[in-house]
């Protein structure tokens, strides 16, 4: 059991997350690293982290649902992707040791934030200068999807930039209205995970239940504020996230 200290650390990570989350994503590079000083095992802390992260997801996603209008087909045809991908990342947490989990962890996130800073020239390598209509693109948008959400049920730390790159390099919308498709299908995927390690008995319920609390209200906050922010720099807070949360990660390992 933790102290009230910890406790007190641990909720404000949660807020600072759940907000992080809904701007850019990599909000876990606040709440994960406060889980692993406050004593959690690394393991543990990852699943714990993923349940209590989810209420996050789901405020950023209502804060947003006016930018999800018109975009039906898309989340009818990425959510079940989504959500199965979660349940498979899940799966493969629960039966990988903790070596393997460090390692794997940084590689993508850097992976990630480099896809969203090169997204729009890889947008036209991929489709040439033709416009790219909403309907073509979609069905592309499956398989990295699908990857993204494999990851994000392993661990789940900076899920939202990579959601939003493979939003961004295969549909052609803006910025704005990509981010409020990616915090639905990162709420999916969570949680998918989440019923999945609900069966688990490796969660630190007391903990998950300050952090369930400071991510809705992060979450709600965030997501208020990320439907405010020119594109531009939206794409940049979602790189240098992606970048320096990439950087933690291979400090520690």
């Amino acid at each position: 059991m933790l102290d009230a200290a910890s406790m007190i650390a641990v909720g404000a990570a949660a807020c600072a997350a759940g907000a992080i989350n809904a701007i850019a994503g990599g909000g876990s590079l606040i709440s994960f690293p406060t889980l692993l000083a406050v004593g959690l095992p690394p393991v543990v802390a990852s699943i714990t982290n993923t349940v209590a992260l989810c209420p996050g997801y789901l405020g950023a996603a209502l804060a947003q649902r006016r930018d999800l209008a018109g975009q039906g087909r898309r989340a009818a045809m990425l959510l079940p992707v989504g959500a199965l991908g979660g349940v498979g990342g899940a799966f493969l947490l629960l039966h990988t040791d903790e070596r393997a989990f460090d390692v794997i962890v940084p590689a993508l996130l850097l992976f990630a934030a480099l896809l969203v800073g090169a997204q729009d020239a890889i947008r036209t390598w991929l489709f040439g200068r033709t416009p790219v209509t909403h309907r073509r693109a979609e069905p592309w948008a499956m398989l990295p999807i699908a990857l993204g959400a494999v990851y994000g049920g392993y661990f789940g730390a900076g899920l939202g930039v990579i959601v939003l790159a493979a939003l961004g390099i295969v549909i052609s919308d803006g910025l704005i209205r990509l981010n409020a498709l990616k915090q639905l299908v990162s709420l999916v995927v969570n949680v998918a995970a989440a019923i999945v390690f609900m069966f688990s008995e490796r969660i630190d319920w007391p903990v998950a239940g300050i952090m369930l609390a400071g991510a809705l209200v992060g979450g709600v906050i965030g997501g208020k504020l990320a439907s405010k922010i020119p594109a531009r720099v939206l794409r940049w807070i979602v790189v240098v996230l992606g970048v320096a949360v990439a950087i933690v990660y291979f400090a520690r390992s």
